[in-house]
């Protein structure tokens, strides 16, 4: 018989859907007298003080930590500004202006408070306290100054305001802009080595193509998997020094359906960040939604509701997600001043490392994108760069060899696997070659395999795999909105070498 709080079973987590896992664990929770605020640990990690379970930290310990940026629905006038505190906390704010000495304005703060069940002889049971400041009616192309705080964790306990930082809204117009992707970051030097290279390139903005923090270390969405939610702590202190200042528009990966919480494992994902309410249900789904930047339209996509190797969440929108990307899609293509569409989710749609590709994202999205003329793909899940061909209806559209360029209308999407960000790198199958810039090899076909509904692996012959590198990296694209709109797009290692490159544009 299963003992109360250890988990389900897995023959019974297998049966149930996300939603019926956390109701089964909702019943069979550890009581709260048991519970290890996450103040414990980060008062611990961050002043030096420590917590034992259950007891309140000395004011000067609640101090705010782990700050990260995100844009609302108009990167031009609206930000949300997010953090966490170790204890729950009375009135958090937001202070900003446009001097660090003229921080007038105060912007009320949204306390979101998670759960996380114990189970015996594995972990405790865990409080984590996320604050959220959604900040509209800003200027465009303006820099702000701003400190985030609170009027203490009880009546008595002293204020406490963070060091100031700073972030900039996003120009009406602007003639050039770069941005930086990468998925599968983690906690680890490599992953703060690739902070520091992201912010050695000065973006506008990054995107995070899922599997963020790893919390969750099998990644099947089940409560039979490893989860240890104080990484998250670790995570967000880990990343602060960027994305203080740096907006990071994240989407959610496998590693990322933590399945301790609802809806569908995204209750985590609904308290840590605050993400642009423009999707299908962004109360249910943060993962999906769409933001413009410039002459950029800009799609994330929770690719767990399609994908056929990790089922745990397959149809979980009943299609509203595909029908949703359809009406988005069409919508930026026909507006105006919108000369490219950027699309960014997990699972790969043509890959040949470890998890190869998805028959359920090549399914259900491909005939969109190729309908809307999408101008990039860009995806993380396998843990190496990798870059494909221009591809059309399944096949090469166009050779885009290191240094080419393309014209997605003519020949076809190109798909990056930016899954370098930090996490322990993958292989390519064996016998297959790194081929990247100042290391080209000669180009082979791959023998790979994609993922089909029953769970099998169909094999194929890739011959659209253009350029593979094993090594941390980020991507960084520079979007020009000259006479000639162009995307720049290029992958560097994580010394700064250069290991790609390429140009999308119309009409080239």
């Amino acid at each position: 018989m299963e003992t109360p709080d250890v988990g389900i079973p897995r023959p019974l987590a297998e049966r149930l859907s996300m939603a019926e896992q956390y109701a089964y664990l909702r019943d069979r929770a550890v009581p709260r007298r048991t519970l290890v605020t996450a103040g414990a640990v980060a008062a611990g990690l961050l002043t030096g003080c420590s917590a034992a379970a259950g007891t309140r930290a000395p004011g000067p310990a609640v101090r705010p930590f782990g700050r990260h940026l995100a844009y609302g629905g108009d990167p031009r006038t609206q930000l949300r500004i997010s953090w966490q505190v170790p204890f729950a906390v009375r009135r958090p704010y937001v202070r900003l202006g446009p001097r660090p000495d003229d921080l007038g304005r105060r912007v009320a703060a949204e306390l979101r408070p998670l759960h996380t069940p114990g189970v015996p002889g594995v972990r405790p049971a865990l409080e984590q306290y996320y604050v959220h400041a959604a900040v509209d009616g800003l200027a465009p192309g303006t820099t702000y100054y701003y400190g985030v705080g609170h009027d203490g964790w009880e009546p008595t306990a002293p204020a406490h305001r963070s060091a100031i930082a700073s972030f900039r809204t996003a120009p009406t117009r602007p003639e050039r802009f770069v941005f930086t992707a990468f998925g599968d970051q983690g906690v680890g030097r490599a992953a703060q080595t690739n902070d520091d290279l992201m912010l050695r390139q000065e973006p506008a903005f990054h995107l995070h193509a899922g599997d963020i923090c790893y919390a969750d270390v099998n990644g099947r969405g089940s409560t039979s998997d490893g989860y240890d939610p104080g990484f998250w702590d670790l995570f967000l202190k880990q990343n602060e020094p960027v994305a203080r200042t740096v907006p990071w528009m994240v989407t959610t990966g496998n590693h990322d359906m933590e399945a301790w919480y609802s809806p569908d494992g995204y209750g985590g994902q609904l308290a840590r960040f605050s993400l642009p309410e423009t999707g299908f249900d962004p109360h249910g789904t943060p993962g999906a939604y769409t933001f413009r930047y410039g002459n950029a339209g800009f799609v994330a996509l929770d690719a767990n509701d399609v994908s056929y190797e990790i089922p745990a969440n397959l149809g979980h929108s009943g299609g509203r997600q595909t029908a949703w990307l359809d009406r988005t899609l069409g919508r930026l293509r026909a507006e105006d001043g919108v000369d490219f569409v950027v699309v960014f989710f997990h699972h790969c749609a043509y890959s040949t490392s470890q998890h190869a590709s998805d028959g359920g994202v090549r399914r259900e999205w491909l005939p969109l994108f190729a309908k809307h003329r999408v101008d990039l793909m860009i995806n993380g899940h396998n843990h190496v760069y990798e870059r494909t061909d221009a591809i059309r209806d399944g096949a090469v559209g166009r050779a885009v060899p290191v240094g080419g360029s393309t014209d997605p209308a003519r020949d076809g999407v190109v798909y990056v696997t930016a899954g370098g960000g930090g996490r322990d790198l993958y292989a390519f199958p064996a016998g297959v070659r790194d081929s990247y810039e100042g290391h080209v090899t000669r180009h082979e076909a791959v023998k790979t395999f994609a993922w089909t509904k029953d769970g099998d692996r169909a094999a194929e012959t890739a011959e659209w795999s253009r350029v593979r590198y094993t090594g941390f990296s980020l991507l960084k694209v520079e979007v020009r909105a000259c006479a000639s709109p162009r995307l720049a797009v290029s992958a560097l290692a994580q010394d700064g070498r250069r290991i790609d490159h390429f140009e999308v544009r119309h009409g080239g």
